[in-house]
């Protein structure tokens, strides 16, 4: 490999010549390197690294990493569901062209076998990490509305994003995926068998049985989806407030409808206590900000494409909870996601889009 794999071996040299090619370093040199784990990703090791010149302000003093997952189960899920290249070809392909805010890349590249990558860009600390297990504002979710917009309304109908290489649907990818599914939904009812009401967890059950046209159903390729829209991949008020909203983790970036990364936001991300006052308000304000990207879309447009990312709220917790390494968090984070995705799946009915397949 042509770039190093994990922080520790990360050399001064290395990265002056990444900072001068990403023209982020001039005159200066860098003379030192040190790195501290930040976040709590699942499946990739995230880093701040603090740097030092040989002149003061020769360079950012802070830049973001990430890599691989130091752990073989959450690594091994990445690189089987290409996890790892989603992100990296988003950062090259895609992040420079896009309205959406997001960090802004130096470096990305990824091992031949996506087992290994890097990706090095822009601190945007200091920042409010976004928190599942809190909820957010009303205007977060307003923010995180406008910026989900940012990214369906120009991809929308654009071959040169919906159709690129790297997020190209994986038939086989999707075919594992439902045959492991029902495994993944025992294990999910057994460990949250205290925690999640009979009548949700019915529909944890029912998900379970109807795997095969959960994942192997026909998906209409609109435009550009993030796939995991939800409140830790979100960082509020960076750079100390001087922007309100950027987006993260792009490992799940692929084809589809962008209605279900709001669907998935509302039920798997804040919840309903803030989802079900405000409901209308956020969805007629994703309507608008979408028209002003000339796409035009009706509540009735929106109907079914909320409703299956309620679905995959639930179905992106209980695979997660089965297949990554298990924390403390983790688990709190998983059955947070559940919890509010399960009631939006009993609030519309949504589960009916399945059993009718």
């Amino acid at each position: 490999m042509g770039f190093p794999a994990r922080p520790e071996d990360v050399e001064a040299d290395w990265l002056d010549a990444k900072l001068r090619e990403a023209g982020l370093l001039a005159d200066g040199k860098l003379t030192h390197i040190e790195w501290t784990p930040i976040g709590t990703g699942q499946v990739g090791d995230s880093i701040r690294f603090t740097l030092s010149y040989d002149r003061e302000g020769a360079g950012p003093p802070t830049i973001a990493g990430k890599f691989a997952a130091s752990d073989p189960t959450s690594r091994g899920t990445a690189v089987m569901m290409k996890l790892y290249l989603h992100e990296v070809g988003f950062f090259r392909d895609f992040a420079a062209e896009l309205p959406i805010r997001t960090p802004r890349p130096i470096f990305a590249d990824i091992a031949d076998d996506n087992g290994d990558f890097i990706l090095l860009m822009e601190d945007l600390g200091p920042a409010r990490q976004g928190n599942q297990l809190a909820s957010c504002s009303l205007d977060d979710a307003r923010h995180a509305i406008v910026q989900a917009a940012a990214l369906h309304g120009p991809s929308w109908g654009k071959a040169d994003y919906i159709a690129a290489e790297f997020i190209a649907p994986q038939p086989k990818m999707r075919a594992t995926a439902a045959d492991l599914y029902p495994g993944s939904t025992a294990t999910f009812m057994e460990r949250y068998a205290g925690d999640i009401p009979a009548d949700l967890m019915a529909i944890v059950a029912r998900l379970g049985e109807l795997a095969k046209p959960l994942f192997q159903r026909k998906n209409e390729h609109k435009c550009l989806v993030h796939g995991d829209f939800r409140l830790d991949n979100m960082l509020f008020d960076i750079r100390g407030g001087a922007e309100a909203l950027a987006i993260v983790d792009w490992q799940t970036l692929g084809p589809g409808d962008g209605v279900v990364d709001i669907g998935y936001f509302m039920g798997a991300g804040v919840g309903s206590a803030l989802r079900r006052p405000h409901e209308d308000e956020l969805l007629d304000l994703y309507c608008a900000e979408m028209a002003k990207h000339s796409v035009h879309l009706s509540r009735a447009d929106i109907e079914p494409g909320y409703k299956l990312g309620a679905i995959h709220g639930v179905s992106t917790a209980v695979f997660s909870a089965a297949n990554v390494v298990r924390t403390q968090r983790g688990d709190a984070n998983f059955l947070s996601m559940a919890l509010g995705a399960l009631e939006l799946v009993q609030d519309t009915g949504a589960i009916a889009l399945l059993e009718e397949l």
